[in-house]
């Protein structure tokens, strides 16, 4: 495969030149299709009052100008999602030249009671869902935020193996999002599919039987009164009785097709969606589970979104007064609209959730394989279970500039806890973001920022952003305290790995140091591993103290009045903070 660059670049160009020749198809198409109508126009009005040959004539003309605008309909379907290819490959060329901030931020989705998902910048403005998040569906949006969040540690290697294929069907990744950015519905598919499977039937039985009865009648009426057996009063009756049968149901129709008017573009378009997950070529566990949970029917998932997408069609018409009039006089059109709609919806109410699951699946899926390809160099994480928490061999952050990243290895073994401290600046909350992300995707199943990576699959959680809450009326300190009960209570049912920026910012030093040292202590009786930044040098006496915890430490030069960092990770303890200088380098003391 072509680095991801040159093949996006080489895919627009190519796609570029496809549009232009659809564009000019899609002319020629209108011109003739103009050149149909004037034709059969003026070949109808010659023949006009010559029977049965003006009949011939204007029944081609329509059925050839009806041929030409699905022909129309069809290219204008694959205009755009050629369109939505270009565009496709446009945003992964600016997001692999560093421009992503244009893109969705999941902002929605951080949530400060959360495990981690508010301290290490996984959503909103230059998040990792930022530049990681191509979902084109909405459902797909929530399934991705969802797998970043849930913090399980199960599957991983078949997780891997699902995105490692799913990487390599670019051409289908980027075909499939084309087609769900076409996709009508506004929301999740969740209101949609709670109405259908709470549905209940509100129209007899029995309506399916009098409409056909009363169709093969009215049948027979037409044929009766057109060979001059009976009187055209006999049809006239007929028609008002059959206006008369519809309008008892009126309102039930109303009340349907008020829930169903904009489900039929979403079904349409799911099809399609359906249809490229069916007749892909999985080989991976999770990738055929899925593909099997919409073959489980007698029919293809696709064909029963598609049939289901033209009853709705069907019921539409019923805004075509003609149709509506005509139709439900000799016909029962509306009658037997909501008998097909209804019927539908019974036979299938139980399984279309997992049919938009999947669909939402394997959006989420694509973004993840996305990320993949486009970072080749990322190493999967190998999966350990000796003493070693984590093992990471040339661990940087996935959203840093390679010319601007540094970096560094990182070896901890389980139940062991670093004290990290550093000058300010120096790149600890850097290293603890990076450290904190490289967990949740290598939970996720996803590559890592590194030249080797091992680790025994841990849950993560996190203290690095407490705020106030003057809704709550709360204060820092006691947000803080908060955070951390919730991570006591959190390692009593299971292992962690534990991230910590400063415990106790918001009381003074002597009860920080006191309590810092206490809690510390009671964190290394626990089995979780983990890592705690600090300025306070005082906890760094743990080491003698404990086993279990270990110094280390960014580091700052102060050289010709200029202050330089390495922004490496270093065991012992910093000596060199850089407050001070600062406050005075920028005079503000």
């Amino acid at each position: 495969m072509k680095k991801p660059l040159v093949f996006y670049t080489q895919q627009k160009v190519e796609l570029e030149k496809e549009a232009v020749l659809l564009k000019t198809k899609s002319i020629r198409l209108s011109m003739l299709r103009f050149a149909v109508f004037l034709g059969s126009s003026f070949l109808t009005y010659l023949t006009f009052g010559r029977y049965p040959v003006v009949f011939v004539v204007a029944f081609l003309g329509v059925l050839l100008f009806a041929f030409l605008v699905v022909k129309q309909s069809s290219l204008q379907i694959k205009r755009s999602v050629v369109g939505e290819k270009i565009h496709i490959n446009t945003t992964e060329i600016r997001v692999l030249n560093g421009d992503f901030l244009h893109l969705e931020t999941g902002g929605s989705f951080v949530d400060p009671a959360h495990f981690y998902s508010n301290d290490i910048d996984l959503f909103g403005k230059g998040s990792f869902f930022q530049y990681l998040n191509r979902t084109t569906t909405n459902d797909g949006k929530v399934v991705l935020a969802s797998t970043l969040t849930e913090n399980k540690t199960t599957a991983i290697v078949t997780k891997q193996n699902a995105l490692k294929e799913l990487a390599q069907k670019v051409i289908w990744r980027q075909n499939f999002a084309a087609l769900a950015s076409l996709v009508a519905i506004k929301n999740t598919s969740k209101p949609t599919v709670n109405w259908i499977s709470k549905y209940r039937s509100v129209f007899p039985a029995y309506l399916a039987s009098i409409q056909r009865v009363f169709s093969v009648l009215s049948i027979l009426l037409i044929g009766l009164v057109s060979f001059g057996i009976i009187s055209f009063t006999y049809i006239t009756i007929w028609f008002f009785l059959g206006l008369f049968l519809t309008a008892r149901f009126v309102k039930k129709a109303n009340s349907l097709y008020a829930e169903t008017n904009n489900l039929s573009a979403t079904f349409g378009q799911y099809h399609h969606l359906l249809n490229e997950i069916e007749n892909a070529d999985f080989t991976s566990d999770i990738l055929k589970e899925k593909q099997e949970i919409i073959k489980s029917e007698t029919k293809k998932a696709a064909v029963i979104f598609k049939e289901f997408a033209r009853i709705l069609d069907a019921f539409d018409q019923r805004n075509n007064i003609i149709i509506a009039i005509f139709g439900n006089g000799l016909f029962l059109t509306e009658l037997y609209n909501v008998g097909k709609t209804e019927k539908w919806i019974s036979k299938y109410k139980h399984t279309v959730e997992k049919w938009f699951e999947v669909v939402a699946f394997f959006d989420a899926q694509n973004s993840l394989a996305n990320f993949h390809f486009n970072h080749p160099k990322f190493v999967f994480p190998e999966i350990t279970s000796g003493k070693e928490a984590i093992c990471g061999v040339g661990l940087g952050h996935p959203l840093l500039h390679v010319e601007k990243r540094v970096d560094n290895h990182f070896n901890i073994n389980k139940e062991a806890f670093y004290i990290v401290t550093g000058a300010n600046m120096a790149g600890k909350s850097t290293f603890l973001r990076t450290v904190s992300l490289s967990i949740v995707m290598a939970n996720c199943g996803l590559p890592v920022c590194a030249t080797s990576f091992k680790y025994t699959p841990i849950k993560l959680i996190t203290s690095m952003r407490s705020t106030d809450s003057l809704t709550e009326d709360e204060s820092y300190f006691y947000s803080e305290l908060k955070r951390l009960k919730f991570i006591v209570d959190a390692i009593k049912e299971s292992d962690y790995f534990i991230i910590l920026d400063e415990i106790l910012k918001g009381t003074n030093s002597k009860d920080k140091a006191i309590g810092s040292k206490k809690f510390v202590e009671k964190l290394s009786k626990s089995k979780s591993t983990g890592i705690i930044a600090t300025h306070d040098v005082s906890l760094c006496e743990l080491e003698s103290e404990l086993t279990a915890v270990e110094n280390y430490y960014f580091d700052a030069e102060i050289s010709e009045d200029e202050l330089h960092f390495d922004y490496a990770l270093k065991k012992g303890v910093c000596k060199n903070m850089n407050a001070s200088f600062l406050l005075k380098k920028m005079e503000i003391v």
